[in-house]
């Protein structure tokens, strides 16, 4: 496997650091990166999101297409297989890892995924002790924090979560593509 598709993921998501005011100010891109191997593997929304015209992605569509590029051979992650989720769900919802256990590179300072789901899907309500930054890369949803009110976010717009503050997503009539980037906690 080539990692060149990785390494030009890694420049824009380092691009994206240093340029987006809410992900700068969330944290900076990690001087730590150890090269870790990862084996491709995948799932049914690898093959959905590689053809999915239509993630716009305003402003963003350097960040999307590197993404969209990895893909093939990402590590794509099982997160809820066996929890009881519908195979709908399961086949319509697909996360990577860049940064952290099961990407590229390993971090001790932040990790970051990519998450991707097709339009008409609910991601359920979670929550995790790391503090948590979504910024929408491409398309759009509709993001539900407890506490607050739901709010739809599209291309470059970002939702913050708490520690352990549950959360939902929710796609409608359009794909969803984030950067979710993780900071604190990530033992």
């Amino acid at each position: 496997m080539t990692r060149t598709a990785f390494d030009h993921l890694l420049t824009e998501a380092r691009h994206a650091h240093d340029h987006h005011p809410d992900l700068r100010a969330f944290c900076g891109f990690p001087d730590d990166l150890r090269a870790t191997p990862a084996t491709p593997f995948h799932v049914p929304a690898a093959e959905i999101m590689a053809g999915d015209h239509a993630l716009s992605a305003t402003g963003l569509t350097t960040f999307r297409d590197a993404f969209i590029a990895a893909g093939p051979d990402a590590t794509w992650r099982e997160t809820y297989k066996g929890s009881g989720l519908p195979d709908d769900f399961m086949d319509r919802f697909g996360c990577y890892c860049l940064v952290g256990k099961g990407g590229n590179w390993i971090s001790t300072q932040m990790a970051c995924y990519l998450v991707y789901m097709t339009a008409g899907l609910y991601y359920h309500w979670h929550q995790q002790p790391d503090e948590e930054l979504y910024l929408v890369g491409a398309g759009e949803a509709r993001c539900y924090r407890d506490g607050m009110g739901a709010e739809t976010l599209g291309p470059g717009q970002t939702a913050f979560h708490k520690s352990d503050q549950p959360h939902a997503m929710q796609t409608l009539d359009k794909p969803v593509m984030a950067y979710v980037v993780w900071r604190n906690n990530l033992g």
